[in-house]
């Protein structure tokens, strides 16, 4: 689930479930990717980089070869490649796997390949990028120039604009903050093999497998987890980490397991949420972004959406939403059946959407004569809103129409009234209510509220 790679013989990983099992303590060194899985629950019966060569069940988070009985790989190497033209590929394939040996790296390790531009038609480059599923990325000669490396070359430069192909290309590819593990070396050609290669390995300081990653959008429904559906449900369960605004968490609780981890963000931080969800996913992390409600009525799965749009298709991860039971379902179900004709949900927020434009939907859903959801509604900062929806719809409608105020619907909380248009009481309403308001055939009796069809009774 944190997109890492195995390495280590079966009956190593047998013997050290076998050791868990029995209440050994279990020692882990961590060299490489990330270290949110330490702030688990489950992490706390663990040593992490702590005296490991006094324990013999020995797990290693790493870069390189297993020298322990059982070890784990992200994916932080990116292994720079320059070549003649028409290179052989057993030459590449010689080339990459001599290096990482000589370098005493791991090849479950690797996130992918880099060259220069020159070389995107190169027939083997390709050919090895597929053979063992690396993505490759290529740069031009004016971005590599601009890296400081320890063996420039004359030679290299007059060929393809650049004084170096694979120190450079890998330490651009690794990114900010890599380092080089392993300076350019030359291979040429033997037996029935043609041309020459150079390779260089650099180490990032995050992991990258997108291809491995999952982001699930979840909505979580009003809070009651009875309300959670199975399918948000099973998504939940199967994310290493769950993010989302700390109430809606707090909410999830009891079904979070001690080796899942959680960030906990503040309200008005959306953006920040899914980039992070959208970082961790793309270095290999099934990640659960969570909302209220349905995740893609007023929560985060447009925004998370348009920012894993932006990213090149092959640096997306898995992306799914999973729907939620919205807060104008569930109001509706506890007064009856107030959305059986047409409805429509309209946001009092004018935080993102300038208030012109929300009149104007407003105007728009009175003369069509909707069942309206108002989301929203009011906050300490914005109190004259629902004054002036009211005001509007009362052009429009009856002022005897019903109005339903729900307040921490599917919450210990919650409260439930309903009103009209004449009789609401207004300084009731706040962030954690909605509002959902009749049409002209809407009416309410014995504490319910209809909306009928039209049916031929």
């Amino acid at each position: 689930a944190w997109g890492w790679r195995r390495s280590g013989d079966e009956i190593n990983w047998k013997n050290l479930m076998i050791s868990q099992s029995s209440g050994e303590q279990i020692c882990i060194r961590q060299d490489s990717g990330c270290s949110l899985w330490q702030a688990t629950e489950a992490a706390m019966d663990l040593l992490v980089n702590d005296k490991s060569e006094l324990f013999s069940s020995k797990v290693k988070l790493s870069i390189g070869p297993n020298t322990f009985s059982c070890a784990w790989h992200p994916a932080t190497l990116w292994i720079g490649v320059g070549c003649e033209r028409f290179t052989s590929l057993n030459l590449l394939q010689r080339a990459v796997n001599e290096s990482l040996e000589q370098a005493g790296l791991s090849c479950e390790a690797v996130a992918g390949l880099a060259s220069t531009g020159v070389k995107s038609d190169e027939p083997a480059l390709l050919a090895l990028a597929e053979e063992k599923a690396w993505p490759i990325r290529f740069y031009y000669p004016e971005e590599l120039s601009k890296v400081q490396v320890p063996n420039p070359s004359s030679v290299v430069n007059q060929a393809v604009g650049t004084p170096s192909v694979a120190e450079a290309a890998a330490l651009l590819a690794a990114g900010t903050g890599s380092r080089l593990l392993f300076p350019k070396n030359i291979f040429h050609a033997k037996d029935r093999e043609k041309g020459a290669s150079t390779v260089a390995i650099a180490h990032s300081s995050s992991s990258f497998a997108p291809h491995l990653g999952e982001l699930h959008v979840i909505g979580c429904g009003p809070g009651d987890l009875s309300l959670l559906t199975p399918y948000a449900k099973s998504a939940l369960s199967r994310c290493a980490v769950w993010i989302g605004y700390g109430l809606y968490l707090d909410l999830l609780e009891p079904i979070r397991r001690k080796d899942q981890a959680k960030i906990s963000g503040q309200l008005t931080k959306e953006k920040e949420r899914c980039f992070k969800a959208l970082e961790l996913a793309s270095q290999g992390v099934k990640v659960a972004l969570v909302s209220s409600g349905d995740s893609g009525i007023y929560g985060m799965a447009g925004l998370v959406l348009e920012m894993w749009l932006d990213l090149e298709q092959n640096q997306r991860p898995f992306f799914e939403v999973h729907p939620g039971i919205s807060a104008f379902q569930l109001a509706a179900a506890k007064v009856g059946a107030p959305l059986m004709h047409d409805f429509c949900a309209v946001s009092l927020s004018d935080r993102l959407t300038p208030w012109k434009k929300i009149e104007e939907r407003l105007y728009g859903a009175a003369v069509g004569d909707f069942v309206i959801a108002l989301y929203n509604p009011r906050s300490q900062v914005r109190d004259w809103q629902l004054r002036r929806a009211i005001e509007i719809l009362k052009e429009y409608r009856s002022e005897e129409t019903p109005i339903v105020v729900a307040r921490q619907l599917g919450r210990k909380e919650e409260k439930i009234n309903i009103y009209t248009l004449k009789t609401i009481l207004v300084e009731e309403v706040d962030m954690l209510t909605l509002v959902l308001v009749g049409n002209s055939c809407s009416y309410s009796e014995y504490g319910k509220v209809l909306t009928p069809r039209g049916y031929v009774l």
